[in-house]
């Protein structure tokens, strides 16, 4: 678990990261980025991250690494920047979105494939669903955010990696599960 200094500190990187790339800066770099230069702590560890970006209610941007050899500061700062410039669903954001939009940053624990299907907790877990060459990733909120219960979790994730839905349930199917701290921030 981060502290609250912590979680401050990762949102504000984010943001300024975000910022940064929106003018023209490109991806931070330590000689241009103060904030990536002394990190310590939790946000010098490897993990992997997603950033969430949106507009009131509404998907602005979701990019992230499932794992990371490098630092989570470092990891939060590209994935932020991706995700508001380089999600396919979207056109980049403008600096006047970013003014307006809610940050969420999902820190990932190591997947672990699951044995049993009665191991996933919704709301707790997050899952990975592959088959041959396709992925498909679903955080944890997701599911809560749309009341789904397990089955229609693994369905959905299943469909993201662009199979069937009950493509989960062959068996050459992976799935994995992984638990996520979840950092929200809203713009003043």
């Amino acid at each position: 678990m981060l502290t609250r200094e912590e979680k401050h500190e990762l949102l504000s990187i984010a943001r300024e990261s975000i910022a940064h790339a929106l003018v023209g800066g490109g991806k931070p770099t330590d000689d241009k980025y103060p904030k990536l230069r002394k990190i310590e702590g939790r946000l010098a560890l490897p993990s992997g991250a997603f950033v969430t970006l949106r507009l009131g209610r509404d998907l602005r941007g979701c990019i992230g690494f499932i794992v990371s050899d490098q630092p989570l500061a470092d990891v939060v700062a590209e994935v932020a920047v991706k995700s508001a410039t380089e999600d396919p669903r979207f056109v980049p954001m403008t600096q006047s979105e970013l003014a307006r939009a809610t940050i969420e940053i999902s820190i990932l624990s190591p997947p672990r494939q699951v044995i049993d299907f009665a191991e996933i907790e919704v709301g707790r877990h997050g899952l990975i669903v592959e088959l041959g060459r396709l992925r498909g990733l679903l955080l944890p909120q997701v599911a809560t955010e749309y009341g789904w219960d397990r089955e229609t979790f693994l369905d959905q994730t299943a469909r993201k990696a662009g199979l069937p839905p009950k493509a989960w349930r062959e068996p050459d199917a992976k799935v994995y599960l992984f638990s996520a701290e979840i950092i929200e921030e809203q713009p003043e």
